[in-house]
């Protein structure tokens, strides 16, 4: 097993969560304001459809900026260069969330996000 995959079904594990990860080639929405070194990390996992994870992944503190196109696609294969600290994460299934930060980690289920 992998140090991202074991580190994922830890932290599924530790919340009660079932391990779900994402295939390498899905989708995840991701604001251009995620890089290395941004602070707070957030993500949230709707429903996956198509060839997408159902992952949205943004830096700071609200959920979305003025721009209509604040998400972008990319694959999570490469998020290993663009912010490797969301991975262990990426296994919780739909419906959950977290908020990631040095020194600070909140992960919880939200039912909402199931609600498409």
């Amino acid at each position: 097993m992998s140090d991202v995959r074991k580190l994922q079904a830890e932290i599924c594990a530790r919340f009660g969560a079932t391990i779900s990860p994402p295939e390498p080639r899905g989708k995840v929405g991701i604001a251009q304001n995620v890089r290395l070194g941004a602070w707070p990390l957030n993500g949230l996992r709707h429903p996956p459809e198509g060839d997408t994870t159902g992952w949205y992944l943004w830096a700071g503190e609200g959920e979305s900026g003025p721009e209509p196109d604040f998400f972008e696609p990319l694959h999570v294969e490469h998020l290993e260069q663009r912010c490797p600290a969301v991975l262990p994460y990426l296994a919780l299934p739909p419906g959950w969330r977290f908020l990631i930060a040095p020194d600070h980690e909140d992960v919880w289920e939200d039912p909402r996000l199931l609600d498409v």
